[in-house]
């Protein structure tokens, strides 16, 4: 018996079976020809080796779901990839991206809460990173984009909490911010860019940058309009300097905001020396809804210098004191600077001042600073204490650019002896380089035609100031 079963055949399903193994698998053959049919319509039963030919050509079955740890291990390290089983969310960094440059393609640096929308719209970008996040795990393009907005929030200061702008920035619009309806679309879609913004400032005794940045140097005693139109007035009001003299310097500023729909009631600021108020005369610092904070006030030095921020028209207006005298700037858009009636015309930051005030030639550039005039020597000295190299000295150590504000520096100390014009050249020259919308304009140099060349010598500046001095003293 014993030897009957160990030469018994070994059973054709033994390899396949569910215990080990006791011989190899069969090779693959072909696919064995179909079996013959039998009785009652019946098929023979398939050979093992049919079965397992079968079981090859069919589609195998989702494997059952890895354990919650491997899971996680798989996904931390990016190899769980699509299969049949399931189609895996879409990495959307780009509409992420698309988003944020339609967010911020509309706004001017120079403009004022620039900072606040462009915050808005990193924080809007970065809630839309993070919706996205699982999808771009091994996205580049993603986690360059999450860099680049760590760098930007800490370059602008801008918290990780607040809020954020819309999606989409066409449905926003905000009447008490000018810049969410400033240039609307052109036909066709076309978007016209940033509003165009215009700088106007005054200082020293005095000195006028008007709007299409022509520089003069005027007398204007007493009271003169700077701007008239549908939105803002500011006036000033000059007195003299020197006896004898028609030099004059600002001591009153006047601001009046016009009331503006359900932005603001009219408020007005004013100034005088030695009472420069962080305050509207009615004793408020902002104007409107207070929430919205559509115009208000303020104070960046007590008693010396404050700023107004006017939202809902886009309009930024310094204030400061420097001695004994004030001095302005202003930046605003061009399409309401330019938004008043024929009767308004006499505003000095539209047309300048009138020709039968002005000192210089009227071409922009002082006229002593251009040699235009006859010297007189004996006038180089016009104040006690300072000669043209002096003053020159004084005046470079805060501006080293011999541009008109140097030159204008060197003018009003040699025409009052007074020091705080250096300051206020200075200062004069900080705020066009705060609110002038276009860097290459900052500096104004002598017109390349005249006697005096670009860098300005001392001989060109020491014969041009006398006979500006004798001009004023005259």
């Amino acid at each position: 018996r014993k030897k009957r079963k160990r030469d018994a055949p070994p059973s054709p399903c033994r390899s396949h079976g569910p215990g080990p193994a006791t011989a190899p698998a069969p090779p693959f053959s072909p696919e064995p020809p179909r079996p013959a049919w039998t009785g009652m319509g019946l098929r023979a039963a398939p050979s093992c080796a049919a079965t397992a030919a079968e079981q090859r050509r069919r589609p195998r079955p989702c494997p059952p779901p890895p354990a919650p740890l491997l899971l996680l291990l798989l996904l931390s390290l990016g190899l769980l990839h699509a299969g049949d089983c399931q189609q895996p969310a879409q990495c959307r960094i780009q509409k992420c991206t698309t988003d944020f440059v339609s967010l911020t393609s509309h706004l001017n640096s120079a403009a004022d809460g620039f900072d606040s929308e462009f915050c808005k719209a990193l924080r809007a970008y970065a809630g839309c990173t993070q919706r996205t996040s699982k999808a771009c795990r091994g996205n580049l393009v993603y986690h360059s984009a999450v860099l680049g907005i760590s760098d930007l929030m800490s370059q602008r200061n801008c918290s990780k909490d607040g809020p954020t702008s819309s999606t989409n920035p066409e449905v926003t619009h905000d009447p008490c911010n000018y810049h969410s309806h400033a240039g609307p679309k052109e036909p066709r879609g076309r978007d016209p860019g940033p509003p165009s913004y215009l700088f106007c400032g005054l200082f020293g005794d005095p000195h006028l940058r008007t709007f299409k940045d022509h520089f003069q140097t005027c007398k204007v005693e007493g009271a003169w309009p700077l701007i008239d139109n549908n939105y803002l007035s500011v006036q000033v009001t000059n007195v003299p300097v020197v006896p004898g003299s028609s030099a004059t310097a600002t001591n009153k500023i006047t601001v009046i905001f016009k009331a503006h729909h359900e932005c603001t009631e009219q408020k007005v600021y004013q100034a005088v020396t030695d009472d420069l108020p962080a305050a509207f005369v009615d004793g408020t610092t902002s104007g409107g809804d207070s929430d919205a904070k559509s115009l208000r006030i303020v104070e960046r030095e007590s008693g010396r210098y404050v700023e107004m921020h006017a939202r809902y028209i886009g309009t930024t207006v310094f204030v400061r004191q420097l001695g004994r005298y004030l001095t302005l700037a202003i930046r605003m858009p061009e399409d309401l600077a330019m938004s008043y009636e024929e009767s308004q015309d006499l505003q000095l930051c539209v047309n300048g001042c009138p020709l039968s005030e002005r000192i210089d030639d009227g071409q922009g550039q002082v006229s002593a600073i251009l040699g235009h005039s006859p010297p007189r020597t004996s006038l180089v000295q016009a104040w006690p204490g300072y000669t043209l190299e002096t003053a020159s000295t004084q005046c470079q150590e805060k501006m080293p650019v011999r541009d008109i504000y140097f030159q204008s520096c060197v003018f009003d100390l040699l025409t009052t002896g007074d020091a705080n014009f250096t300051a206020a050249a200075h200062s004069a020259l900080e705020d066009v380089e705060a609110l002038h919308p276009r860097k290459e304009r900052w500096h104004i140099f002598p017109s390349a035609g005249s006697s005096a060349p670009r860098g300005g010598s001392n001989l060109g500046v020491s014969l041009g100031l006398a006979g500006l001095i004798l001009v004023v003293f005259l």
